[in-house]
């Protein structure tokens, strides 16, 4: 194992979404909940569709941050189903974020997007996913988000 860092591609998504709903300012900021409608997602060793219904229950903070926790489910081409949870943060020029906002198509290099998905299966074809540490890099686009998940080594 040893104290080398390596990352591995693990899977690439792309999650269709709903249009946010709008909670408004709460003490912890702006609250949004932005409704996750499908999707599908592909990887070296495992693939299939997001499951509808899921949310990213997102706060942009004073500093203009965007705290956002997504969590959803996954089904596998072979059936099995996967509950992930989506942490990370968002953030940019202020420019860019309300193009962001409006649904333009922005270069996600314009922007930072990343996140630490976990994963929690009871099927034992994917037991592994509930082991492994894992991050993301993500790309909001008009009505569908696009992530790239690694699993740390």
């Amino acid at each position: 194992m040893g104290d080398v860092i390596a990352l591995e591609p693990l899977l690439s998504a792309r999650i269709t979404l709903a249009p946010p709903i709008e909670l408004g300012e709460t003490p912890l900021g702006r609250r949004r909940i932005v409704g996750i409608t499908g999707g599908s997602f592909s990887g070296p060793r495992l693939s299939g569709k997001v499951i509808p219904g899921g949310a990213d229950w997102q706060v942009v903070r004073a500093d203009g941050v965007a705290d956002l926790d997504a969590r959803y489910a996954l089904e596998t081409d072979d059936g099995a189903l996967i509950y992930v949870e989506n942490r990370g943060y968002r953030h940019g020029p202020a420019e860019v974020i309300a193009r962001l906002a409006r649904g333009e198509d922005v270069d996600p290099a314009l922007y930072y997007m990343r996140t630490t998905p976990r994963f929690e299966t009871s099927d034992e074809r994917y037991a592994w996913l509930n082991r492994i540490v894992c991050v993301g890099t993500g790309a909001r686009r008009a009505a569908r988000v696009e992530l790239q998940f690694y699993e740390v080594k």
